[in-house]
């Protein structure tokens, strides 16, 4: 029986809506003429309409299109067509957390373009390849990979699988540390990304993967410049609106106008919560938490079934914010939601752990945390944060071993990477400080750096031990400096416990008698005012552990035997 004229113009329509990647509209006249009772889609149709269900947010229906879609090549003997539509499969169940079905269509994948010449299709495989490869710590079989995957992809002409190819090049030259080679290519990649001159699945997949690799890297700049741009292109394409972003931004355009009485509007773009969570990423380290808070919770909303991972990171950087800013109860609810999606909320889990006083449970978190890392060499950031906050808990538990051993491996990650320089240098200083070793240089040079890659609050951090180290130097007017720097940057951005700590501490600077230390003073002074061990832990976030260790020092440096003889030389010394 013919298709009516009218049922194949709808058909043509689709094509041509999918075409200038008018996803909303090719959905809706797909759908319409599939369920046509005239109308038999072939598999190149079936193949669209796959993709505009993807776009649309209907993750079912795409994969149950391109099923058929891949019976509809078999039965046309199209093994090329068949091999593309299989890979796919193989990467939507992947997403979907299906590894038995995805590793089944990637077989049928193999399968169909195994004795076909060279052609596009099969630069998928490659990039699998690689992948695989660099999973099975295989970097020579990796690199090969990448590059057949990149000759294929010249040989093809596209620019979409040539972007692609040289983005995959640049993984496998990052994961095996060669940097400079693997982020030249990358930004070679992003130029077409940025320029414009790729379609739309491309230009998320490769902002989406490049985000992910400076982050994992700790280049903090490219994540910044990408970041932005990201969301640019998230945002202005794809929705009625634009909504400005930046970390001075917190307020949204107003709406556009409602569309006329049968228009087709372009859906969400599926993009947009994978791209925001690096924005998080970004808007957190710049300091701008009300607005990373605000843009994580829209994260869950906007992020399909099959990313549950980064719904977990949305929770996960919540709580980071909230724990900082004292919220612990709020943080640790945050951090409960991201171990529900399957993220190992840590180190913020360890670092909440310690400011409630529960120093073993922080130690056992970090150490199996640590102990997890099925490649530490992948996450270099990642790895750099559960260094730095063991060493920050083992000197907070008077183990400046551990502390040691941490700080020597974040100084062996640093290389090349001024975010993991900042770190180990931070890292560095205060284990100089808790041995009473010179500290200054590596404080300085660990603010120099924060300053630089203008990250606030971590600067604020190494201000507090400056004021510690210029003090055990004799230099009383730059300890008082950088306590008042510290204070301002913290209750900037909303961080009260450590803007109530460095008040104290400014307000009750001058020469300490009886050998005493700031932190110790401060210990000295709740003790005066009646405070328990529990109660001072929680005043100065510290372990009750540590609040002992000070307390026994206290006593042997002003030869005192008792709290109530150690508040009345509080009293008498003005302390309290």
């Amino acid at each position: 029986m013919a298709v009516p004229v009218e049922e194949a113009r709808v058909a043509e329509r689709a094509r041509d809506a999918a075409a200038r990647e008018s996803w909303a509209e090719a959905y809706v006249l797909l759908r319409e003429a599939d369920l046509h009772p005239s109308v038999a889609l072939g598999p190149d149709d079936l193949d669209l309409l796959a993709d505009a269900a993807w776009w649309a947010g209907h993750v079912d229906e795409s994969v149950a299109a391109r099923l058929r879609a891949h019976a509809g090549y078999v039965a046309a003997g199209d093994h090329r067509g068949a091999g593309q539509v299989a890979w796919w499969l193989h990467f939507e169940y992947r997403c979907l957390g299906r590894p038995a079905a995805a590793a089944g269509w990637l077989h049928r994948s193999r399968h169909h373009l195994e004795d076909v010449p060279d052609c596009p299709e099969q630069c998928f495989l490659a990039w699998t390849d690689a992948e695989e490869a660099q999973e099975h710590h295989d970097p020579e079989a990796a690199l090969a990979a990448a590059r057949r995957m990149e000759d294929l992809a010249r040989d093809s002409g596209s620019l979409d699988l040539i972007a692609l190819s040289r983005q995959a090049h640049a993984a496998v030259l990052l994961a095996n540390g060669r940097r400079d080679e693997g982020l030249a290519l990358l930004d070679d990649a992003m130029c077409s990304v940025t320029a414009g001159e790729l379609s739309g699945m491309f230009t998320g997949w490769l902002f989406c993967l490049a985000l992910t690799q400076c982050m994992e890297a700790a280049d903090f700049g490219r994540a910044v410049e990408w970041t932005d741009a990201a969301m640019v292109w998230c945002e202005a394409p794809w929705s009625r609106h634009v909504r400005p972003q930046g970390p001075d931004t917190e307020t949204s355009a107003p709406p556009a106008p409602e569309p006329a009485a049968g228009s087709q509007t372009a859906p969400d773009n599926p993009f947009r919560g994978l791209c925001r969570i690096h924005h998080v990423g970004v808007l957190d380290l710049l300091g701008a938490w009300t607005l990373a808070e605000a843009e994580a919770e829209r994260v869950c909303s906007e992020v399909a079934v099959d990313s549950l991972d980064v719904a977990a990171g949305a929770y996960y950087a919540a709580g980071e914010i909230r724990r900082r800013q004292g919220r612990l109860d709020a943080a640790a609810v945050s951090y409960g939601h991201a171990h529900e999606l399957g993220r190992i909320p840590q180190p913020g889990l360890a670092l909440l752990r310690l400011a409630q006083g529960k120093a073993d449970a922080a130690v056992t978190g970090l150490k199996l945390a640590l102990a997890c890392q099925s490649d530490p060499t992948h996450d270099l950031l990642g790895k750099a944060r559960l260094l730095s906050a063991q060493a920050e808990v083992a000197l907070a538990v008077g183990d400046p071993d551990t502390a040691a051993e941490a700080v020597a491996e974040l100084a062996a990650l640093a290389a090349e990477a001024p975010l993991l320089s900042a770190m180990a240098d931070t890292a560095s200083g205060a284990l100089a400080l808790a041995r009473n070793e010179p500290a200054l240089r590596p404080l300085r040079r660990a603010l120099a750096g924060w300053l630089a890659l203008r990250v606030p609050y971590e600067a604020a951090q190494v201000r507090m031990l400056l004021a510690a180290a210029d003090r055990a130097a004799g230099d009383e007017e730059a300890a008082r400096l950088e306590l008042a720097a510290a204070r301002t940057a913290f209750e900037r951005l909303g961080a009260l416990p450590d803007a109530r700590r460095a008040a104290a501490l400014l307000s009750g600077h001058r020469p300490l008698p009886g050998g005493l230390t700031g932190r110790e003073a401060e210990v000295l002074r709740l003790v005066a005012e009646g405070g328990t061990n529990r109660d001072i832990a929680q005043t100065l976030v510290i372990s009750e552990h540590t609040v002992a260790r000070h307390l026994n020092n206290i006593f042997a440096k002003l030869g005192v035997t008792s709290r109530t003889a150690a508040t009345a030389y509080a009293y008498s010394h003005r302390l309290a």
